[in-house]
C-alpha cells in the first residue's frame, strides 16, 4: 500500500544506489535472522530432554558459515552482526570495515537453504518450541519477497530473483528481456556464448564481475566481425554494416563510423588488453557506459545477421 505523502507526491524520492550503507545492512540481516528456524534441518539443536530439534544450532551454524562466507562481518565477539558506528568525543565518529558483497553472499545462502518448517509444542522448562522440519521450500518466495521489498524501500538497486541468486539493477539499461531474446537467435555458437557470458557477469553485483563482463562483450564484438566465414575480417564487418545500413551512404558511415570507434575504445583503453599504456578505467560506473555502447550497437546488428 502507497502511504498518504507517497499518494500525494509529498515524499522526497529515494536515492537509488548501490552502497549497502549500515542502516541498510541491518535491515537486511535481521530480515535474514527471522528465518534462523528454517535453517533448522541443516544446523538442528536438539531439545536437552531429547524431544527433537528445538532450533538452529548457533554455534554448528557460526563455524560453517566461516568456511561458507568468509568476509561476512563479525564482531569483536565473533558473532555475525551488524557493523558498528563507534562514536568518540576526541577523535569523531566511525565505523567498522566491511564485506557488503558478503552480505549478498549471506542473502543468496539463506534464500538456497530455508526450508518449512511446524512450531511444535513449548518446552516452558528450556523455554523453547519444538520444531519439526519439512522438506518443502515454500517459505523460500516468503523470504525473497521481504528481501525485495527492503531492496525497493531502501532504494538499494538489487533484486533476489527466481534463481536466488542475487542481480544488480542497471537503471535506463539498453539490456531488456527483448534485447536477450534477439541475442539467444544468433547461430554462431562462439558469439551466443560470449554474449550470453558478458550478460550474467554484468547483472552481477561484484566489481570484478562488471570489469568481466565488458571485456567479455568486447570479445563478442571482435568475434561478430568475422560473423561471416567465409570472407576475411573487414569484409564481413562491412557486410554486416552494409545489411544494416540498407546500402544507405548516410548510414554506412554512421555505422562504420561507431565500429570503428569501438575498436579504438577495445585498443585503447583496458577493457581487452591489459599493457602498462592502456587508459585505466578509474570509475565502476564507467563500465556500465562501455558496456550498455557496445551493447547497443550489438543489438541491433544480429537483427540483419543471414
Amino acid at each position: 500500500m502507497a502511504y498518504y505523502t507517497e499518494r500525494h507526491g509529498l515524499r522526497k524520492p529515494v536515492v537509488k544506489t548501490y552502497d549497502i550503507s549500515i542502516e541498510k545492512y541491518a535491515l537486511l540481516l535481521h530480515c535474514c535472522e527471522k528465518y534462523y528456524d528454517n535453517l533448522a534441518w541443516k544446523y538442528p539443536a536438539q531439545c536437552p530432554d531429547g524431544q527433537g530439534c528445538c532450533g538452529i544450532d548457533q554455534e554448528q551454524f557460526s563455524l560453517d558459515l566461516k568456511y561458507e562466507i568468509p568476509t561476512l562481518y563479525r564482531d569483536d565477539s565473533d558473532r555475525i552482526a551488524v557493523p558498528a558506528i563507534r562514536h568518540n568525543v576526541f577523535n569523531g565518529d566511525s565505523q567498522d570495515k566491511y564485506d557488503q558483497y558478503a552480505l549478498l553472499d549471506f542473502i543468496e545462502f539463506f534464500a538456497e537453504n530455508v526450508h518449512d518448517v511446524v512450531v511444535g509444542s513449548f518446552h516452558s522448562y528450556w523455554g523453547h518450541h519444538h520444531l519439526t522440519c519439512q522438506n518443502s521450500r515454500n517459505v523460500c518466495a516468503q523470504f525473497r519477497d521481504e528481501i525485495n521489498r527492503i531492496f525497493q524501500k531502501t532504494g538499494l538497486l538489487y533484486s533476489l530473483k527466481a534463481d536466488l541468486r542475487v542481480e544488480r539493477i542497471v537503471e535506463n539499461s539498453p539490456l531488456t528481456p527483448e534485447v536477450e531474446a534477439t541475442i539467444a537467435t544468433v547461430k554462431e555458437p562462439g558469439t551466443l556464448e560470449l554474449l550470453q557470458e558478458a550478460i550474467l557477469l554484468h547483472k552481477s553485483p561484484y566489481p570484478a564481475d562488471i570489469r568481466d563482463a565488458t571485456e567479455k562483450i568486447w570479445d563478442a564484438f571482435e568475434r561478430l566481425k568475422t560473423y561471416y566465414t567465409a570472407l576475411n575480417k573487414r569484409d564481413s564487418a562491412a557486410k554486416i554494416v552494409n545489411d544494416m545500413s540498407g546500402g544507405q551512404d548516410d548510414y554506412i558511415t554512421l555505422f562504420d563510423t561507431e565500429f570503428t570507434a569501438l575498436t579504438k575504445l577495445g585498443n585503447n583503453f583496458r577493457i581487452r588488453h591489459h599493457e602498462t599504456d592502456k587508459i585505466e578505467i578509474t570509475d565502476i560506473r564507467y563500465y556500465d557506459y562501455f558496456f550498455n555502447r557496445c551493447l547497443s550497437l550489438i543489438a541491433l546488428a544480429i537483427q540483419y545477421l543471414q
